[in-house]
Formats: C-alpha cells, sequence, structure tokens
C-alpha cells in the first residue's frame, strides 16, 4: 500500500470551478488576500525610486522608470507567477514548500541533488521569516505616513500610531480571521478602485505618459544609464512585493480566480496609479517626496489615509496567516520542533493560531520599526530576502518541469533562464543595500535557518541513537507470549518513532506494571512530503497476532494529525477500539548533549532545549488528556 500521493477529496474541487458566484467569490477573496501586499506597493515604490537620489529628475528619466516599473511587474508578475509557476501546483497546492516537495520528488533517484534542493529550499522558507518581518513594517509604517502630508505636525505621531495599529492587529490574531476575512476582498477592492481613481485623474492631464508602456523608454534608460539602472533595482523590487503570494494561496483560491483577479483588477489598477504619480511628477517635480498621497485632493487625504492604512493592515494579516501555515507545513516536515497550535474556526481546518510565531514575529516587527523609524529606511532593508526567494522559486521550478514533467532541456533553459537572469540582477542589486539594512531579514531569515537544520540533524542523530539500541518488536513479542503477562481489558496504543521496534514505553509498562492490554496498537506517525494524503490511504495495518497490530498513519504536510481519528478507520478490520477503554502510552524522551561526533556542542545544546521547549505530542496528534500516560528516559547524543 503506498499512501504518498493521496489528495484529499474535498480539495479537488479547489483547482476547477464550475460556478460563476463560486469563481467571482473566490477571485474576490483573492484581490484581498493575494493581492494585498502588492497593491500597496504604490504608496512606496515611485517614492523610493527618485527619492534614491540616482535618478537624474528629468522627463525621459520619469518615462524610463514607469517603464521598468511596468514592464518589471510584467514579467516577474505576469509572465513568471501567472503564467508559468502557478503551472507547478502540488496536489493543487501552492508556495515554497510545496515547490521543494515536487523538487525533491522529482530528483529523489538523485541523493546528492536532492538533499542541496532540500538544503536551498528551506532556506528560502527562512527567508520568509525575514520577508514577514520587513513587509507589514514599511506597509504600516508607509500608510501612516501620509499624515505628515495633511500636516507636519503629526510627524510625531507616526511611529507611535504604526506601533499601536501593528499590536491591534497581532492581538487579535487568536480570535482567527472567520470574522474580518470576510471584509478583506471588499475593502481591497476598493482601495484598487480607489487608486485607478486617483491615478486617471492625473493621466487626463498628461495623457501622453501612457507611452511610458512602451518598453523603448526602460531600454533607452538602461542603455544610457547602466550604472544608475542596476542601482535602482533594489528600488524598483517594491513593486512586486507580496508576488510569492500569488503561489502560496494557490491552493486557497486555484490558478483561475488569482489569474482573473490580477489581470482584471491588480495589475490595471496598480498600472493606472503608477503612471497617474508619473503625470503628476511632470506636472508637479516637488511632489516626489511623497507622490502618492500627494496625488489626492486635500479633502480626501484623512480618508485616503484611513483605507491605506486598513489595506496594509489587510495585507500584513495575509502574510502573518502565511506565516501560520508555513510554520505548521514545516514542523510537519521535521524542521521545527513541535509548537503549540490552536485551531480558530471549527469548520476551516486551515485557520490556525500559533501563539509563539505571532508574538516573536510582532517583536521583530516591533523592532525594525524603531530602528529603521522610516518607511524610506525600511526600504533599505526590504528586497534582499524576497529577491533571494525569488531566485530559489525559479531554480526548483527549473527541476520540477525538467525532472517531474520531462520537458527538453532546451526548452527547460528557455523557459526559467530569462526569470533567472532578472531575479539575479534584482538580487545583486539588493546586494548593494546589505550594510544599510539588508543584513537585517538576512540575519532572521538565518537564525531561522540555524533553528530548522540544527532541529532536522538532531532528530536524525536521536532516531539513529533509539535504532541503535532498539529492540525487534516481532521477536519481542514473540519471547514474551511464550510466558504471558496478565492481560487487561481494553486496548494500549503506543507511540513509535520506528515501526518495528519496541517502545520504550512498553518496556517501562511491563517493567513496573507487569500487565499487557487486551488489543495493544504499535503506532507510527509518518509525514511526507505531498500536501494531502486522502482518508484511503491514510493507515497501514500489519497483524502481529495475540490481538497486536504494526499501525502507520500517513499525513501529508498540509494534514492535521489526528491520531484518534486516524485509528477510527480500523473498525472492521479486527481491531474495534472503545474511546472509553483505550490509553495512550508515550515515551519522552530527555536529549542529553554529549561530546562526541554529533553536531557541534553548542548544537547539541541548542537541540536540547528545542526538544525540551516542544509542545507536548499528546496535544500535536489530538490525544484525549484523560487517557494519556507518558513514560520518560534519558538519550545521549
Amino acid at each position: 500500500m503506498n499512501p504518498v500521493g493521496g489528495r484529499r477529496p474535498v480539495r479537488q474541487g479547489i483547482t476547477v470551478q464550475t460556478s460563476k458566484s463560486s469563481l467571482a467569490a473566490l477571485t474576490l477573496g483573492a484581490i484581498g488576500v493575494v493581492y494585498g501586499d502588492i497593491g500597496t506597493s504604490v504608496l512606496y515604490a515611485v517614492k523610493e525610486v527618485f527619492g534614491s537620489g540616482h535618478v537624474p529628475f528629468t522627463q525621459a528619466n520619469i518615462y524610463g522608470i514607469l517603464s521598468i516599473l511596468f514592464w518589471t511587474l510584467t514579467v516577474i508578475v505576469s509572465l513568471k507567477y501567472v503564467v508559468l509557476v502557478l503551472r507547478a501546483d502540488n496536489n493543487g497546492e501552492g508556495g515554497l514548500i510545496a515547490m521543494l516537495a515536487l523538487a525533491s520528488q522529482a530528483v529523489k533517484d538523485k541523493p546528492r541533488l536532492r538533499t542541496l534542493l532540500l538544503g536551498v529550499g528551506i532556506f528560502g522558507t527562512s527567508l520568509f521569516y525575514g520577508d514577514g518581518v520587513i513587509t507589514p513594517a514599511i506597509s504600516v509604517l508607509s500608510a501612516v505616513e501620509g499624515l505628515e502630508v495633511v500636516s507636519p505636525h503629526f510627524k510625531s505621531y507616526v511611529i507611535p500610531l504604526t506601533l499601536f495599529v501593528l499590536f491591534c492587529l497581532f492581538a487579535v490574531q487568536k480570535r482567527g480571521t472567520g470574522g474580518i476575512g470576510r471584509f478583506f476582498g471588499p475593502i481591497t477592492l476598493v482601495w484598487f478602485l480607489g487608486i485607478a481613481v486617483l491615478g486617471v485623474s492625473h493621466i487626463v492631464g498628461h495623457p501622453e505618459i501612457l507611452g511610458a508602456m512602451s518598453p523603448h523608454h526602460a531600454l533607452g534608460f538602461m542603455w544610457h544609464h547602466p550604472g544608475t539602472s542596476f542601482v535602482i533595482l533594489g528600488a524598483v523590487v517594491l513593486c512586486v512585493t507580496g508576488a510569492e503570494a500569488l503561489y502560496a494561496d494557490l491552493g486557497h483560491f486555484g490558478k483561475k480566480p488569482i489569474r482573473l483577479a490580477w489581470f482584471s483588477v491588480a495589475m490595471p489598477a496598480l498600472t493606472l496609479n503608477y503612471f497617474g504619480q508619473g503625470a503628476l511628477l511632470l506636472a508637479e517635480p516637488e511632489a516626489v517626496k511623497n507622490p502618492f498621497f500627494m496625488m489626492a485632493p486635500d479633502w480626501a487625504l484623512l480618508p485616503l489615509v484611513g483605507l491605506a492604512t486598513m489595506a496594509t493592515v489587510i495585507a500584513s494579516q495575509a502574510l502573518i496567516t502565511g506565516a501560520f501555515s508555513v510554520t505548521k507545513q514545516v514542523i510537519q516536515l521535521g524542521y521545527l520542533p513541535r509548537l503549540n497550535i490552536e485551531h480558530t474556526s471549527v469548520r476551516d481546518t486551515g485557520q490556525i493560531y500559533i501563539p509563539f510565531v505571532n508574538w516573536s514575529l510582532f517583536v521583530a516587527i516591533v523592532l525594525a520599526v524603531v530602528m529603521f523609524r522610516s518607511s524610506s529606511n525600511l526600504a533599505a532593508a526590504y528586497g534582499i530576502a524576497v529577491t533571494l526567494d525569488m531566485l530559489i522559486t525559479t531554480t526548483l521550478t527549473f527541476f520540477v518541469i525538467r525532472y517531474s514533467w520531462r520537458y527538453p532541456l532546451a526548452l527547460c533553459v528557455a523557459a526559467t533562464g530569462w526569470f533567472f537572469v532578472v531575479d539575479l540582477a534584482f538580487f545583486g542589486s539588493n546586494l548593494l543595500k546589505l550594510f544599510q539594512g539588508g543584513w537585517f531579514p538576512l540575519m532572521i531569515g538565518g537564525a531561522v535557518f540555524t533553528l530548522m537544520m540544527t532541529w532536522k540533524h538532531g532528530r536524525e542523530l536521536l532516531n539513529q541513537k533509539l535504532r541503535a539500541d532498539a529492540i525487534d518488536l516481532q521477536d519481542f513479542l514473540t519471547a514474551v507470549f511464550v510466558s504471558p503477562p496478565t492481560r487487561v481489558e481494553g486496548t494500549a496504543v503506543f507511540l513509535t518513532a520506528e515501526p518495528g521496534a519496541v517502545p520504550n514505553a512498553l518496556l517501562h509498562n511491563l517493567k513496573h506494571n507487569k500487565v499487557l492490554h487486551q488489543q495493544n496498537l504499535f503506532v507510527t506517525v509518518r509525514n511526507h512530503e505531498v500536501p494531502w494524503i486522502g482518508l484511503e490511504r491514510r493507515l497501514q495495518v500489519e497483524s502481529l497476532g495475540h490481538d497486536c497490530w504494526q499501525v502507520v498513519i500517513h499525513y501529508g504536510f498540509k494534514n492535521d494529525p489526528d491520531v484518534p481519528r486516524a485509528l477510527e478507520l480500523l473498525r472492521g478490520r479486527g481491531c474495534d477500539m472503545e474511546p472509553m477503554t483505550t490509553s495512550y502510552f508515550l515515551s519522552r524522551d530527555t536529549v542529553i548533549p554529549s561530546i562526541g561526533s554529533g553536531m557541534a556542542p553548542w548544537r547539541e545544546k541548542l537541540f536540547a532545549q528545542m526538544h525540551h521547549n516542544a509542545s507536548a505530542a499528546a496535544d500535536f496528534l489530538h490525544l484525549p488528556n484523560n487517557a494519556v500516560v507518558e513514560l520518560g528516559s534519558k538519550i545521549e547524543i
């Protein structure tokens, strides 16, 4: 029985939508969740390009910069993500973890390459947290900075108000997004309509600005200013903030709604606003200090600041929710210890809240706001993490279409090579900002990557030690039943990391209690590099005789582990369990670092601390609290 590759049936309907009302609802949802981040980039992208001081303020340069912005949106978002990357769905799911799973499965017959790709993909996932700190900080801060345009007297209130808005956002996370989520789409749609109207109001005075859509303006600027063009790519990349969300939210909305929302609403509105800002700069060059807010008439400034703040909060909410989802997936892939995960909806299992991640992000974001103090300074920190993630996504895409889809090498190179060069140029430009703030998201990503790899390697060492000391289960049971102990009513479920090995909890139970239950299940939970494994492939069952069974439970990295519910599938297979007479035995191992051939001493101590602080396996596996027996043991690594 091969459990890998199973697909949760209810997900199959997401990728193909036949109902017009359903398509409309999903498209509206995609506008709010998928494009909230990129929709707020108009607040700061143009300002940072011209505010960098590298671009001489001339009409030709305005045309050139607008053309570069337009074609950056076209090449990176429209062509790379919407057209190409969205095709690489993993059983209907997207995101860097899903892409990593696809790529690693595609090269599973090449172990060295697979190990390398896993390392690269996990590093890209770690960088997501660095991006997750900078993006909410720069988005909310840039919106609140609109108050400075209303009146310079508001300047001293910008930082405190930004921190207050962010605190409120993180404080409500434990209540879930179900209640406020329904407003994301409509509010973001109003935002896109608003920025489009602002753009049109200035374009009508200078309609010739639309000529900047011609690529010859971008090429001309780059030809005459090659050095400047490379430097400003670090600011230009701000116009594609949140592009990775296109792929990450594939499983929530499907390809068609995401593509429809982009081409019908998001891209037209962004284009109109950018060109409107360009028209404003042609007429009023002094507006360069904050071209977005200076587009609005005085009477609309305060409402626009309020709308912008709501839009940036929505953009930040989507990213926070993504951080919860990614963390859960990484835990189930074995790269982080178990954390306390709370479900905030009884209907949607995808709505989760992870307190540790929530408040860690908040502390890091507060640190970023207090350290950098303005959206312009944060813009220097933004870019390295996200462009490196884009580069990693392009690289993994190549291996998927080459080794999984089996396309010819020349076609694979042609399909991804151009995007790789573009991503590399953006990444190289952002490296110039390393000492101006780019180190900050890299530091966060590096710290998370160290934790992930330490946990992964530590778990491997721990499992090696357990296997080395393990006793074969079948031989042990044969010996036990030569002179069987007293059998008591009920079912004992022994959780074990390796099938076929005697759990320590069983040894302790026989040693201290000298009894064996009427039914004994030796259960191993396996997580796989696929998003979903359906119920029909959930269990592997092997009878060991004497009312003992070896059970392996299979989950994808987006399934919710629930051992009691999975074991209900045993009914009718000769092993009927009664919840009231079932006990779950777990071994609570204490890791002891030791000098030897394992990891560096500091990493062994770090792993031991992570292992100690991991949330209880009983909670993670949804075991009933009143039926769990934990027996401890010490293990040296």
